[in-house]
């Protein structure tokens, strides 16, 4: 039964000990495979456009609001205006391995004062999907979210249409919340958007599962995983 004021309606759980999240402004968030940093012109433009150009037909920027890009000089200038940003708070995903840029993420939509954060602008490049670093990344902006900003709520949204995009969202451990329809216009058509939630409360669990997803017992001489996320944050439920 839900509390109710001293005039008898119905409110929510008090929170007495809440007070706000951090805003994003780490320049770099480290991880075994990968890191994030902090997005800038100079030190990631020429390597994100290298690895974005084997996407060839541009199907990677078929639900963002941007791109593809027509040239390296475009993409550059739109990466410069993006780091600006406090809101989205744009990160160019590294592989460790090489040092090199190879995908883009956000933190956006940022409320502090709520603890409500989402990741978006979203775009892996054929040398990170379906990789081991692909769900690090995704596990290192959950935990620092969760963990280092103080977030209580973290929220993935897409396209209804698009469909990896809904699939990741279940891969990593969010809740379906529910569709706004005629959420947006974007590139000249309409957006049906669905809306994906983890909240703090279920954060340990997820976490646990990404650790263990993430560990190198996990993953046979080959590299591929042994044990699907799904199914090992399905045994800790």
């Amino acid at each position: 039964m839900p509390r109710e004021n001293d005039i008898g309606q119905p409110i929510g759980e008090a929170i007495p000990d809440w007070s706000h999240a951090t805003r994003p402004g780490q320049p770099s968030i480290d991880g075994q495979t990968c890191r994030l940093e902090k997005l800038s012109r100079n030190r990631h433009a020429a390597d994100l456009f290298e690895a974005f150009k084997d996407d060839i037909k541009g199907a990677n920027w078929t639900y963002i609001g941007v791109g593809p890009f027509a040239s390296e000089l475009e993409f550059a200038e739109w990466v410069e205006q993006s780091a600006s940003l406090k809101d989205p708070h744009f990160y160019a995903m590294i592989d460790n391995n090489t040092g090199k840029a190879v995908g883009l993420a956000a933190y956006m939509r940022i409320k502090p004062e709520h603890g409500v954060i989402e990741v978006g602008h979203i775009v892996f490049s054929s040398r990170m999907q379906r990789t081991r670093m692909a769900t690090e990344i995704m596990y290192l902006m959950m935990r620092h979210a969760f963990e280092e900003l103080g977030y209580r709520r973290y929220e993935w949204k897409c396209d209804s249409l698009n469909a990896p995009s809904k699939r990741a969202a279940v891969r990593f451990g969010f809740e379906y919340d529910g569709m706004f329809k005629q959420a947006y216009v974007y590139k000249g058509r309409n957006r049906d958007t669905e809306w994906y939630s983890i909240l703090d409360s279920g954060w340990a669990t997820i976490k646990s599962a990404f650790e263990a997803w993430l560990d190198n017992s996990n993953f046979d001489q080959d590299g591929r995983q042994i044990h699907r996320l799904e199914d090992i944050r399905n045994g800790l439920d």
